[in-house]
């Protein structure tokens, strides 16, 4: 079993209904060249500086991480924005389910928010990640869950091969339950060349490939989860207000500056639970804690 390939010019249906149907697919030509020559000479020059992991279990010891990639750069935002990345995620995480409020049934559809940002380059001697599902941040349950918590894009920076590490995907594994062990032998390898992007689901089993070349992969990396969950990467600590601020207000509440559908997330503000993203459109607001 393999990944589909799309080309650049698909719709977000098509991604998500290829994603929904194997747990991964790959997009070639996902980013524009002056938008990868862009992220490439940020990412090759803030890696070079960056140390290298201690983890040898998971992160890996030849392995670099940088993340905060909204407070570091000025394109993090057009990825997040991208239309066929944002469209397939509200596609496959805000499938609306059934509550009651008094008398009255209503379908609410969950909100979506930023979750994690990094850029990893796995080094030459790099050996094998466990193959693992993200969505385990939350000890999510498959299937009891019934739903997906994770839409997860991973750029080629550099062109990923089999030799250098390019990411391993087990194409299906969201379907299984909690008890299988994923194996090696059951994951391919998701070659790409440079501005080519995986896309995947929190319950899709996946890992870091070895690295056995003599050059380093770089990867940008980037996710979309259920708002109702805690943020892996906690944006509110990384971003300074003003730059969030500088934000459309589509990518402040995409970052979590907001109430949504359900209230949560609210601020009390003369007494009423109001939206977060009131807050920015105030010229006073520099500092949390610090609005009337």
């Amino acid at each position: 079993m393999s990944l589909q390939r799309l080309s650049s010019n698909s719709t977000p249906e098509d991604l998500a209904n290829a994603v929904r149907q194997d747990g991964g697919a790959i997009v070639k030509n996902f980013l524009d060249s002056d938008l990868l020559a862009r992220i490439q000479r940020t990412l090759f020059d803030t890696l070079e500086s960056a140390p290298n992991g201690v983890d040898d279990y998971f992160a890996g010891t030849q392995t670099r991480r940088v993340s905060r990639l909204f407070a570091r750069t000025d394109w993090m935002a057009e990825v997040a924005l991208h239309p066929l990345y944002l469209g397939a995620a509200r596609s496959i995480l805000q499938t609306p389910i059934k509550i009651w409020s008094g008398e009255n049934q209503v379908d609410v559809a969950p909100d979506i928010q930023v979750g994690v940002t990094q850029a990893i380059q796995i080094l030459p001697g790099q050996g094998l990640q466990p193959l693992h599902r993200d969505d385990s941040v939350w000890l999510w349950r498959h299937p009891n869950y019934g739903r997906e918590a994770r839409f997860q894009v991973m750029v080629a920076v550099s062109d990923f091969t089999a030799a250098n590490g390019a990411t391993l995907v087990i194409p299906g594994s969201h379907k299984w339950d909690d008890e299988r062990m994923p194996r090696q032998e059951e994951a391919v390898s998701a070659e790409m060349s440079a501005g080519d992007a995986l896309f995947f689901i929190g319950s899709t089993y996946h890992g870091g490939g070895k690295n056995t070349s003599d050059a380093p992969r770089t990867g940008l990396t980037m996710s979309y989860d259920l708002a109702i969950l805690r943020q892996e990467e906690n944006q509110y600590l990384t971003l300074p207000i003003e730059r969030v601020k500088r934000y459309p207000e589509e990518l402040q509440r995409l970052l979590g500056w907001t109430y949504g559908t359900t209230f949560a997330g609210f601020v009390e503000r003369n007494g009423q639970m109001s939206d977060p993203n009131d807050l920015l459109k105030m010229k006073d607001f520099l500092e949390v804690g610090h609005f009337d």
